[in-house]
């Protein structure tokens, strides 16, 4: 702010030898600049407060992570002033109301979208009781969501899958297999792993040339993208069928069904007890063609990776701060990072996405923009 400058001596004469009117308007005109001058400092530093406002309300919803009370002295150390936890549970309420609107749209294109669509789920513990954090996304988009329940009920709730007729992509949970309209493309990461305990517990070798097989087809894959192919040749696409069936085979021939109790015993409810290999034959052979969904259609991918990417911030959260504490409150962080990881896909900076949503005009990807298309 610059010094207001008093009349001098010599302008008081000179405005006085102009008579009294003279004398007024000079000191008239030095009360207006002082009031000039409060009044735009005045909107310089309301202007400075909510700027600072918005800023801790940024890095409030951002670093949610962090258990509430160490966030609270962060932003004390900051911006040296107390800040409560009403306040920051306040003011991530607040971002969570203003990126719904986001969220609701972003749930009704992960029902009409071409793209495959990643669903996963990963348990916590929220006001001391286990509940699930449930995940649906896309290269572009991210949607978290908070249920009582693991399986069916849960995917009603959320209302994405029982919708939905395009892919998807999980990692074969028996929840998934109740909804046949929809069409499943298994995570063969997790297919990886099991076969490698197979044949390394069992010592089964058609264990070890089914992982082998998989990697080589991933690998055809790769190579024809990398040669702006659309699809395997029909040959190489029926060699890797007959390869896969004469694995399985070998595999149910190593494994077969558990024999009949001697004498017979009355049955029990569920199904009969099998060993690990046995399990996972059966499953191989049951669901080959979402196995190898990711042969037929180059828009379908190897593994769920990216759903596993999306819950990691979940997974985080818990191991940091151990629960959540409250209903209320995992919803406002599931809400939140969703915008966030949806923003981060889209390559904005996540800073620059909680100002525009604190501001009232959230973010919307280009996606949820454009009329979108329908799930074949």
């Amino acid at each position: 702010m610059e010094p207001l400058q008093t009349p001098s001596p010599e302008e008081i004469h000179a405005a006085y030898l102009q008579g009294e009117q003279a004398v007024v308007a000079l000191i008239e005109g030095r009360a207006q600049t002082l009031a000039t001058a409060v009044t735009r400092h005045q909107e310089e530093l309301t202007s400075l407060i909510l700027k600072q406002g918005e800023q801790i309300q940024q890095l409030a919803a951002r670093i949610q992570r962090i258990p509430q009370e160490r966030t609270c002295e962060i932003l004390d150390e900051l911006y040296n002033s107390p800040f409560s936890e009403s306040t920051l549970i306040e003011s991530c309420e607040q971002v969570a109301e203003a990126v719904t609107p986001v969220d609701e749209r972003t749930k009704e294109h992960l029902i009409q979208t071409e793209d495959v669509v990643h669903l996963d789920e990963t348990g916590g513990r929220v006001e001391g009781q286990l509940r699930w954090m449930h995940v649906a996304s896309t290269k572009m988009l991210t949607h978290l969501e908070m249920h009582d329940k693991r399986g069916r009920l849960a995917h009603d709730a959320i209302g994405i899958l029982p919708k939905r007729t395009g892919k998807v992509m999980h990692d074969g949970y028996r929840s998934y297999e109740q909804y046949p309209h929809a069409q499943h493309a298994l995570c063969n990461a997790r297919h990886l792993r099991e076969l490698l305990f197979v044949h390394e517990r069992y010592q089964q070798p058609w264990a070890e040339d089914m992982l082998k097989l998989l990697l080589e087809i991933k690998q055809a894959v790769e190579c024809a993208q990398q040669n702006q192919l659309a699809a395997l040749s029909p040959d190489q696409i029926a060699e890797f069928e007959n390869r896969y069936g004469e694995l399985i085979s070998q595999g149910l021939k190593a494994n077969p069904p558990p024999p009949a109790p001697d004498p017979p015993v009355p049955r029990k409810r569920g199904r009969v007890k099998q060993s690990p290999a046995k399990n996972l034959v059966d499953h191989l052979h049951k669901h080959q063609l979402s196995v190898l969904a990711f042969m037929s259609d180059f828009k379908v991918p190897f593994d769920n990776n990216l759903a596993e990417r999306d819950l990691r911030m979940v997974k985080l959260k818990q191991k940091v701060s151990g629960c959540f504490r409250s209903v209320q409150g995992a919803r406002t962080f599931c809400r939140i990072r969703s915008y966030t990881s949806t923003a981060r896909k889209n390559g904005l900076r996540v800073l620059d996405a909680l100002r525009l949503a604190i501001n009232g005009n959230p973010f919307y990807p280009p996606c949820l923009l454009a009329p979108a298309a329908s799930a074949a």
